[in-house]
């Protein structure tokens, strides 16, 4: 579920993989894995939230992806 809202929010922001990607300091292929459900690591996380503007604890708390799906939707 975190993972569709990592999508959706990379798309709402008119992003890339690769771009957010790139801004996040990680490999195109891995920010890919992300968006198909592999959790990054806690720091690969808050990297992507700063860049997706979302809290980078929803990678690891269903309860947290609720509420993040709540604000963004």
């Amino acid at each position: 579920m975190w993972h569709k809202i990592v999508q959706e929010r990379r798309k709402s922001l008119q992003m890339s993989h690769e771009q957010v990607a790139n801004l996040s300091g990680i490999e195109r292929s891995y920010y890919t894995k992300i968006e198909n459900g592999l959790r990054p690591s806690v720091k690969v996380a808050q990297s992507l939230s700063c860049v997706l503007e979302i809290e980078w604890t929803i990678f690891f708390d269903e309860n947290c992806a609720k509420n993040a799906q709540k604000v963004f939707a």
